[in-house]
């Protein structure tokens, strides 16, 4: 049985499956930086955590929100201790 949007019943849809993942591409504009920047920070273990699916990389969307906030609160100690570390 399928219902409207044409997905089986007991199944969740393409989109409502990948609805807590946000794609490579659509990040890095979605930061205002490209896709190798994304690559750099991933080799660097600097940058939000992500996985491979196939050629794909995805990053969970609540996982780049908490690297976001934890970059806020690095910004914020930086400034506190007067500098760069």
């Amino acid at each position: 049985m399928q219902d409207l949007s044409g997905a089986s019943a007991g199944k969740p849809s393409p989109s409502a499956l990948m609805s807590g993942w946000i794609s490579r591409p659509d990040l890095a504009r979605q930061l205002g930086v490209t896709e190798d920047t994304l690559r750099r920070w991933n080799a660097a273990r600097s940058g939000p955590p992500c996985i491979r699916a196939g050629r794909k990389i995805f990053y969970r969307r609540s996982a780049v929100l908490d690297w976001l906030e934890e970059q806020e609160t690095s910004a914020s100690r930086r400034k506190r201790s007067g500098g760069r570390r």
